[in-house]
């Protein structure tokens, strides 16, 4: 994914050469609300701002009008503002930076949330300075390095998996902890996931 759109969340901002190259390759960068001062503050500028705006001065926001999308509604969080935002705009080759740290409660909103947003956009990706989280929505075979570390998180009960080409197999297990499938490693450049139907997995994949 070349030049993709992100959308930047307002939390800690992208130090790690993956996270940073792709923000400096995307064809569109969409914030969320103060995620603006940090971008700008790294010499860049957004091609949107979205929220209630409650986190930038009215010295900005007066320098960001154009590019500003007041949403007032507080039913859901800013990222979930930015992601109807770009579906709007038919924007779908979306990866999500900036939606960790600061806050943890923030954090495992905004990783829930993937899930979700997964069902509109299959392909969809959050990038942290540390790895990469995706969602399989059905079963099948995933990418990764030999070695590479990886985390399964069941999102609803009675998730019975099976895996190939991962160290620690499997074999049916129902998570119901969310530390249950965590830190394992594959084997090969794929490894395979089956599990029901309607039972959408989250993956993290480390750098």
């Amino acid at each position: 994914m070349p030049s993709p759109t992100i959308i930047l969340a307002n939390g800690t901002f992208p130090t790690a050469p993956q996270p940073l190259a792709l923000l400096d390759n995307a064809s569109r960068i969409v914030c969320c609300d103060g995620a603006a001062i940090a971008l700008m503050d790294s010499g860049r500028t957004p091609t949107a701002v979205i929220g209630d705006l409650d986190s930038i001065s009215p010295e900005l926001r007066e320098k960001l009008a154009p590019m500003i999308v007041h949403v007032t509604e507080q039913e859901t969080n800013d990222l979930n503002k930015a992601f109807r935002y770009c579906l709007s705009q038919g924007w779908t080759d979306i990866v999500i930076l900036g939606a960790t740290g600061k806050r943890e409660d923030h954090t495992l909103g905004n990783i829930s949330l993937l899930v979700d947003f997964a069902q509109k956009i299959p392909g969809i990706k959050m990038v942290t300075d540390d790895g990469v989280f995706e969602v399989m929505l059905e079963s099948g075979s995933c990418e990764a390095r030999v070695s590479q570390q990886i985390s399964i998180f069941a999102m609803e009960p009675d998730t019975h998996i099976e895996s190939q080409n991962l160290k620690y197999p499997l074999n049916g297990l129902a998570p119901n902890r969310w530390w249950q499938a965590t830190l394992n490693e594959a084997l090969a450049t794929t490894f395979t996931l089956t599990f029901p139907q309607n039972h959408p997995l989250l993956i993290y994949k480390a750098f």
